[in-house]
C-alpha cells in the first residue's frame, strides 16, 4: 500500500504539473487569438520585419531598407513598366565622398544604375570615360556618357536620367510623372530655365531625364554632327544639350505636377520653402514657369533636388521612406491614362492649394525686399553665367 500510495502521489503530482503547462500554453493560444482579431493580420511578421530592421540597422548604419509594412505594389508595378537607366556624372575625388551614397540610398530604385568617371572604381562600379576631369569637358563627358548607355543599354530602358553627384531622387515619383508617355516621343523633362534656349533648357543639377526617342536623336543624329550638337569642349553641359536637343525637335517637356507645382529643384528644399524673395535674385529671373514659395512651392510629388550632401541623403531617406504619421493612410492617385507616339498632357491648371499657404494667387512675388539667407554652395557653371545674366 506504501508503494501503491507513493507512486500514486508521483503520479498525481506529475499529472498536475503536465496540467498547468498544458493550461498555460492553452491559455497563450487563447490569448494571441484574441489579441489578433483587433490587429491587422500583418503585425505579427511587422514586428519580425521591425527586428530584423534593427539588426540591420546597428550592423550597419548605412543599410537603409524601405518600410517594412509599405504596400508597394504600384511602385513595384512601375518600376516594371517604366524602366529607368540613371546614370551619375561624377569624379575620382567624389566617388566615396558622394557617389557611394547614391548607391546606397535612392540610386538603388533605378533599374540600372550608373557612374561616370574618368577612373575606374571596382566599388561603385564605374564606367571610365576617356575625358579628362574639369568643368570646361563637362560637355564632352555628357556626350560620351549618353554614347556609352546608348551603345550598352539602349534596349534596357525606356528612360535615362542623368543626375549630379549630389542630386537627390525620388524614382517612383518620376516614374508616375512618366508614366503616361511613350518612350518613343521625343521629349525630356527636368527643371526648365528659359534663359539660351528657345523652347528653354533643363537645369544640370537637378537632373534631365530622356526619353528613348530623344536619346536615339541625341547619339545617331546629334552629337556627330557639330550643326546639331557643337564638338568643342565647354562647361555649359546643361545649356549645350538644351541647344541640340531643340535642333532635334526633342520636346522640352513640363514636368510641373496637374496644378503647377514644380517637381524637380535646383536647390536644396528649405531654400524652395524659404526662398529668398529678393526678385533681382538670378533663379526668379530665368526660372520658366511662374512658381511660389512656402508649402505651394513643391509638388507633394516632387522628384528632385540639388545640393543634397551625404547625410543629408540618409534623412531624406528616413523621412521619405521610414518615417509614418500613425493612422494617416495615404491612398496612391489614379495613374492617369496611356498616351500615344508624339501627344503630351494637357498644360496644369494653377489653382490655390488645400495647405492654405502661400498659393499661386498671392503676391509673394511683387516683394522687392529681402532677409536674405546665406548659403555657401558652389553652382553650376550654368548657373554662374545665368546669375551674371540675373543680376
Amino acid at each position: 500500500m506504501k508503494e501503491q500510495g507513493g507512486y500514486s502521489m508521483k503520479h498525481m503530482i506529475f499529472a498536475l504539473s503536465a496540467s498547468m503547462i498544458i493550461g498555460f500554453y492553452v491559455a497563450q493560444f487563447i490569448s494571441n487569438m484574441i489579441i489578433s482579431e483587433s490587429i491587422p493580420s500583418h503585425s505579427i511578421q511587422e514586428q519580425k520585419r521591425n527586428n530584423n530592421f534593427s539588426l540591420r540597422t546597428c550592423t550597419n548604419p548605412h543599410s537603409v531598407p524601405d518600410h517594412p509594412v509599405d504596400n508597394s505594389i504600384v511602385a513595384d508595378q512601375l518600376k516594371k513598366e517604366v524602366r529607368i537607366l540613371c546614370w551619375i556624372m561624377t569624379n575620382p575625388n567624389n566617388h566615396k565622398n558622394k557617389s557611394r551614397h547614391i548607391k546606397r540610398t535612392w540610386g538603388k530604385r533605378c533599374n540600372i544604375l550608373l557612374f561616370m568617371s574618368s577612373e575606374y572604381d571596382d566599388e561603385l562600379p564605374t564606367v571610365k570615360l576617356d575625358v579628362e576631369e574639369g568643368r570646361v569637358n563637362l560637355w564632352r563627358k555628357v556626350k560620351e556618357a549618353f554614347k556609352y548607355v546608348y551603345k550598352h543599354h539602349y534596349n534596357d530602358a525606356d528612360w535615362f536620367y542623368k543626375a549630379d553627384d549630389d542630386t537627390y531622387a525620388i524614382m517612383e515619383n518620376l516614374r508616375y510623372m512618366l508614366y503616361p508617355y511613350h518612350p518613343m516621343t521625343p521629349v525630356h523633362f527636368g527643371c526648365k530655365f528659359k534663359a539660351y534656349v528657345k523652347q528653354g533648357f533643363m537645369a544640370g543639377g537637378p537632373g534631365y531625364v530622356l526619353s528613348k526617342e530623344a536619346l536615339r536623336r541625341l547619339v545617331v543624329e546629334g552629337i556627330p554632327n557639330n550643326k546639331l550638337c557643337r564638338n568643342e569642349t565647354n562647361e555649359f553641359e546643361d545649356v549645350e544639350i538644351g541647344r541640340c536637343l531643340e535642333k532635334l525637335n526633342v520636346i522640352a517637356g513640363d514636368s510641373r505636377d496637374w496644378n503647377g507645382r514644380g517637381r524637380m529643384f535646383p536647390f536644396i528644399p528649405e531654400q524652395h520653402l524659404l526662398p529668398d524673395k529678393n526678385m533681382s535674385y538670378w533663379y526668379w529671373s530665368v526660372i520658366f514657369y511662374q512658381t511660389d514659395e512656402g508649402l505651394d512651392c513643391c509638388s507633394d510629388n516632387a522628384i528632385s533636388f540639388h545640393y543634397i550632401d551625404p547625410k543629408m541623403m540618409y534623412a531624406f531617406e528616413y523621412l521619405i521612406y521610414q518615417l509614418r504619421p500613425y493612422g494617416i493612410v495615404r491612398e496612391p492617385h489614379r495613374l492617369p491614362a496611356k498616351l500615344n507616339v508624339g501627344e503630351f498632357l494637357p498644360p496644369p491648371i494653377e489653382e490655390v492649394a488645400d495647405s492654405n499657404e502661400d498659393s499661386v494667387d498671392d503676391d509673394d512675388r511683387l516683394m522687392k525686399t529681402s532677409t536674405s539667407r546665406s548659403a555657401v554652395i558652389e553652382p553650376n557653371s550654368s548657373e554662374v553665367n545665368i546669375r551674371k545674366l540675373g543680376n
